[in-house]
C-alpha cells in the first residue's frame, strides 16, 4: 500500500508538473502574441507617419480648380445668406418727375421709386451708381405714353422696365442684378 500511495504521489506531482508547464507555455505563447502585435502596430503607424507626409504638393492646375472651388462655394454661401436675410429698402431721392407731350398737351409725371435687396453691398452699389440708373430712369419715364401709363396695367409694365434698367445697370457693375423688387411709392400724373 505504501508503494501504491508513493506511486500515487508521484503521479499527482508528475500531473501538477504538466499543468504547470503547459501554463508557462500558454503565458509565453500569449505574451509572444501581444509583443508581436504591439510591434506590428507600431510599425503600421511609423509607416503610415512617413508615407503620408511625403504626399506631392499639389499640381498648379489642382491649386487653380481648388482655389475656383472655394470661390464658387463661398459666392453660393453669400447668396444663401442674402437670401435669409430681411429685405432692406433704398429710395431714390428726389421723385423723378419728367414731362411728355400726350394729345398736344405737355403732361408731367412724378414718381418715387423705391428698390428692395437683400444685401447690403447691393444697396451700396445702388448708391454709388446713383446718377447712371437716374438718367436711365427719365429717359424711361419721358418716353412712355400717358394712356399706357394711365392704367394699372401700364404702371405694372413700367414698373418691370425700371427694374430691369436698375438691374442692368448693376449687373453691368458689380456682377449681378441684385435688385429683388421696385416699388412706386407715390405716382402722380398730371
Amino acid at each position: 500500500m505504501a508503494e501504491e500511495r508513493k506511486e500515487d504521489e508521484l503521479a499527482e506531482g508528475a500531473d501538477e508538473q504538466k499543468q504547470a508547464k503547459g501554463k508557462s507555455g500558454l503565458l509565453k505563447i500569449i505574451l509572444i502574441a501581444v509583443g508581436a502585435l504591439a510591434f506590428l502596430g507600431v510599425n503600421a503607424g511609423i509607416t503610415v507617419m512617413l508615407v503620408g507626409s511625403k504626399t506631392p504638393p499639389p499640381t498648379p492646375e489642382e491649386q487653380v480648380a481648388a482655389a475656383e472651388k472655394k470661390a464658387e462655394d463661398d459666392k453660393k454661401q453669400s447668396e444663401t445668406e442674402a437670401a435669409n436675410k430681411g429685405p432692406i429698402y433704398f429710395k431714390f431721392d428726389p421723385a423723378f418727375v419728367v414731362n411728355f407731350q400726350a394729345q398736344d398737351q405737355v403732361r408731367f409725371l412724378q414718381v418715387t421709386v423705391e428698390v428692395m435687396a437683400r444685401d447690403e453691398k447691393v444697396i451700396a452699389a445702388v448708391e454709388q451708381h446713383t446718377p447712371v440708373i437716374r438718367n436711365n430712369l427719365i429717359l424711361l419715364f419721358s418716353s412712355q405714353d400717358f394712356t399706357t401709363i394711365s392704367t394699372r396695367v401700364g404702371k405694372e409694365r413700367i414698373r418691370a422696365q425700371v427694374l430691369a434698367e436698375i438691374q442692368k445697370v448693376l449687373k453691368e457693375n458689380i456682377g449681378r442684378p441684385g435688385v429683388e423688387a421696385v416699388f412706386f411709392t407715390s405716382f402722380v400724373m398730371q
